[in-house]
């Protein structure tokens, strides 16, 4: 059987991204806008709903694509001669937009949610992460090391893969979607660990662009980090993989 075709791929990344977002944007929604049923549900539900959102994910497109989801991820993975330069910017194309449509669609599901909440910070909150302590220097590096946690556990599962693309969907669905939980757990309370521009920025133009009553500023001052953070992350992650495989 050929292995799919670029095109093929490229669109289930989209799928892919576009319904990790949906779920995962989903449970920021639900346990934040008012009079939501979920309201008040706490971080250990939205790490746990996060993981389980890319694992949803990864069912969809790891067959296709390898599931990568995730920029930084398909960067590594290119960086550690994994995956094609050549595909890294449809790719990261496909992600973008396909985190941009879920997003679109968590406004839509919760229209009435949105309406009835006042804080402009908590609805932005819904689309894109933001530090708890505003220190972009830290919280840089709290992004870039959260990112190598993910993009090195990814590289190191699927070492001793028969497949010749490694990505998300190569190496299972459960061990990535807990990788996600713990480092949502353990290293996202600076954060709000996006490690994963797609993610962060993605959500962030649809809320830019979307009629939400009352939503205030979208935080460009802040957005660079939570992309280039994620970016630098997986190409160190690579150079660490690289590195220690040169070594063996």
């Amino acid at each position: 059987m050929q292995p799919p075709t670029l095109l093929v791929q490229c669109i289930f990344e989209f799928l892919g991204t576009l319904v990790m977002i949906l779920l995962g944007c989903g449970v920021c929604a639900c346990v934040s806008l008012r009079k939501s049923k979920g309201e008040g549900g706490g971080w250990i539900v939205v790490t746990l709903a996060w993981g389980l959102a890319v694992m949803c994910g990864v069912f969809i497109a790891g067959p296709f694509s390898g599931a990568h989801l995730n920029p930084a991820v398909t960067l590594g993975l290119a960086a550690a001669s994994k995956f094609p330069w050549s595909w890294t910017v449809p790719f990261v194309i496909s992600q973008m937009l396909g985190a941009i449509t879920g997003a679109v669609l968590v406004y839509v599901f919760y229209k009435d949610h949105f309406d009835a909440t006042d804080d402009p910070a908590v609805k932005l909150g819904v689309f894109a992460t933001a530090p708890a302590i505003r220190n972009h220097q830290r919280n840089l590096i709290s992004e870039i090391v959260g990112t190598i946690v993910l993009v090195l556990v990814i590289l190191f599962i699927g070492d001793d893969s028969n497949s010749s693309q490694v990505g998300l969907g190569t190496i299972g669905a459960l061990p990535v979607s807990l990788l996600v939980v713990v480092i949502g757990m353990s290293l996202g309370g600076t954060t709000g660990y996006a490690i994963n521009p797609a993610r962060d920025l993605g959500p962030r133009i649809a809320h830019r662009i979307l009629p939400i009553k009352g939503k205030g500023q979208s935080d460009w001052s802040y957005s660079w980090v939570p992309v280039f953070g994620p970016l630098i992350g997986g190409m160190l992650a690579a150079m660490i993989y690289v590195g220690i495989k040169a070594l063996m």
